[in-house]
């Protein structure tokens, strides 16, 4: 799963991460020469799991006791608004001191684990209460960035960025290692059932907790999913009534969404909901952040694409081949619309090759499923449910792999969100 195509401006400075351990290096163990390769392997692999464990906790707490306590008590924001922010990270410190405490449990005097599948196994189904916190992240990340505009706010926060306690990360980083941890998961416990033998009696429970993990984030990543497109879709502002659509109530999924530019230069933030692009324009209205709508909103179904070649777009409008290797003129594409004898024509500007190449692969993907859909007959509501259900069962895992620091709200369902 691919990143959103946008992402918000970030603090240019090297993220400095704790430094790996390794469970042979941890425990001054006389196993070595008894274990077998994969059994070392396994070992490893279920200590990362729990240092992992340990890692969280302390980042939770940290982000309780040096962010939300001190803003409190400085009144640098309101209780109201901490509350916004933090959600219910307080809640989720216990549901891992749970889990690592069972880990230790088992942990023989030597260091090493015989069995653990059963822990995961009676545990997981406590992460459910992830949804909440995960459903709250786009409005959360929405009034941090605009409280950063206070200078009090800000001030602090740079304050805490150049101290050694956030080893470079700001407070958005510490706030979306929940939903990082979460994603992880899956691949931890795959790693340990790779170096599980055959015959090992966690084998059937390794395999039970992987559904159960998998399972539970697909869940949070629909719910996620459908709480940031009421979100934005509650953001949007109409110039007048013919501009609403069926197809923006409608929709459920936010595929993607972020900044371009036309060729005119203008900065413009386009979404790309399941069955309908809309051109906006982002505006500040009461100190909060909206979106007003600058065209006429298009049906996918109807959105026509091209990939324009760097150079052929000329900055202003006009068409060349091979114009120039100028910075200005690379990385267009084009969208069309066209309604009984009109046309409706946009010439966009990514960020960048990788940019442009993300909003062409979610036009595409989402003009597949749009032509899928109208070719499938008429299925329940329970039946559309069911299939999102399944189409989204690996996006929140798929994305921790290749991008371990993509925020949730920033990482959209198949093949994006933000």
């Amino acid at each position: 799963m691919a990143p959103r195509p946008w992402s918000r401006q970030v603090v240019p400075t090297v993220t400095k991460r704790r430094d790996s351990k390794l469970w042979s290096e941890t425990f001054d163990v006389g196993l070595g020469h008894m274990l077998s390769s994969k059994e070392i392997k396994r070992q490893e692999a279920i200590f990362e799991l729990s240092q992992g464990e340990q890692d969280l906790i302390e980042d939770l707490k940290l982000a309780k006791k040096a962010y939300h306590d001190p803003m409190l008590k400085l009144c640098i924001m309101t209780e109201h608004e901490l509350n916004q922010i933090f959600g219910t990270l307080d809640s989720l410190i216990p549901l891992h001191e749970d889990l690592l405490s069972r880990l230790r449990d088992v942990r023989n005097p030597d260091g090493s684990t015989d069995h653990m599948g059963h822990i995961l196994v009676h545990w997981l189904p406590c992460l459910e209460t992830y949804n909440s916190y995960c459903s709250n992240q786009v409005a959360a990340k929405a009034l941090l960035d605009h409280k950063k505009q206070d200078h009090r706010v800000h001030d602090f926060l740079q304050r805490c960025l150049e101290s050694p306690f956030s080893r470079k990360l700001d407070l958005w980083n510490f706030l979306d290692i929940p939903r990082s941890r979460l994603v992880k998961y899956p691949l931890l416990l795959r790693e340990i059932l790779k170096h599980t033998p055959n015959e090992h009696p966690d084998r059937q429970h390794l395999d039970e907790a992987i559904n159960m993990i998998q399972s539970i984030v697909a869940r949070i990543n629909t719910q996620t999913g459908e709480s940031e497109c009421r979100y934005y879709k509650e953001r949007l502002l109409y110039l007048e009534s013919g501009q609403r659509d069926l197809l923006i109530e409608s929709s459920r999924i936010l595929i993607c969404h972020g900044e371009l530019k036309n060729n005119r230069g203008v900065k413009l933030h386009v979404f790309l909901f399941q069955d309908v692009l809309v051109i906006t324009r982002a505006i500040s209205h009461n100190e909060q952040l909206w979106y007003q709508l600058y065209r006429q909103p298009i049906p996918v179904r109807d959105l026509e694409w091209e990939d324009l070649q760097d150079g052929e777009m000329r900055v202003g409008g006009s068409i060349r081949g091979a114009f120039s290797n100028n910075e200005r003129t690379k990385n267009f594409f084009r969208v069309m619309f066209r309604c009984g004898g009109q046309t409706q024509m946009h010439c966009f500007q990514a960020s960048d090759t990788f940019n442009k190449q993300q909003w062409l692969n979610c036009i595409r993907q989402a003009k597949e499923a749009v032509g899928s859909a109208e070719s499938e007959p008429p299925r329940s509501p329970q039946m559309d449910r069911e299939r999102q259900h399944n189409d989204c069962s690996d996006t929140m895992e798929d994305s921790s792999s290749e991008y371990p620091q993509m925020e949730l709200a920033d990482i959209p369902v198949s093949p994006v969100r933000e």
